[in-house]
């Protein structure tokens, strides 16, 4: 954890075993999520600065984990070619709960986690052939695109019952690195190490634009909340359009 504005880090979370792949803070609760090569999805209370919750059921390098924006939801997926719902709602409430009973008093409570009480595989989706790379769900749609080594950007749908994979966008020639719903549109972005950025309408699943660099594979993509702007990583450099 880093304070940007004085360029120093205020405090390490020490727990996992392998590489970290992805770290999101929630929207509400003073909670991170971090997603690891050790197959396992983490939980922080960054106040307390503990682990609060240990998500363990990919068999593979979990490449993503991310919050739902308002929903008490977790999306991840991994190489293990499958993409996980897990309900929170269970952790939700016992952090609220006031006392020593909540882990943010008691951090030696962690040695309940591994029941999986506070979060629950909600939904499995299952449809890319290939390792998963990238899911995020949509700001306000029951919707959530995920990315592959299959080459494949796949939406899928989920009610209170159940998911299923609504489409697949097709086009990219190599593994595709990120994909995410455009914030106000009705598109998708997506890229990939074909070295390429595509733009896909959401409704046809169809492209609409294709943004190329010769040489520098692309490994993940980003919107700006308010601006009709979107910046991309690749080997070299960070390009905002």
């Amino acid at each position: 954890m880093w304070n940007y504005k004085q360029r120093k880090c205020i405090f390490t979370l020490l727990g996992h075993l392998d590489y970290i792949r992805t770290v999101f803070f929630h929207h509400e609760y003073p909670w991170i999520i971090s997603s690891s090569d050790d197959q396992t999805v983490r939980i922080w209370n960054w106040q307390s600065r503990q682990c609060i919750a240990i998500l363990t059921g990919h068999n593979h390098y979990v490449m993503c984990a991310q919050f739902h924006p308002k929903e008490d939801l977790i999306v991840s997926c991994s190489l293990d070619q499958t993409v996980r719902v897990w309900d929170i709602s269970g952790l939700r409430k016992k952090a609220a709960m006031p006392g020593p009973s909540s882990y943010d008093e008691n951090p030696n409570k962690q040695v309940d986690l591994f029941g999986n009480t506070d979060a629950i595989v909600k939904y499995v989706l299952e449809g890319h052939d290939r390792g998963v790379n990238w899911c995020t769900f949509h700001p306000s749609l029951p919707l959530i695109v995920s990315a592959g080594d299959d080459r494949q950007v796949k939406l899928w749908r989920m009610n209170e019952s159940k998911a299923w994979e609504v489409d697949t966008c097709r086009g990219h020639f190599n593994n595709v690195s990120c994909a995410i719903f455009h914030p106000r549109q009705e598109l998708i972005l997506s890229n990939s190490e074909d070295k390429s950025i595509r733009v896909w309408d959401m409704s046809k699943r169809t492209g609409v634009q294709t943004y190329r660099r010769e040489h520098d594979r692309y490994w993940v993509i980003n919107a700006h909340p308010d601006q009709n702007l979107f910046a991309a990583g690749n080997e070299s450099s960070i390009l905002v359009h």
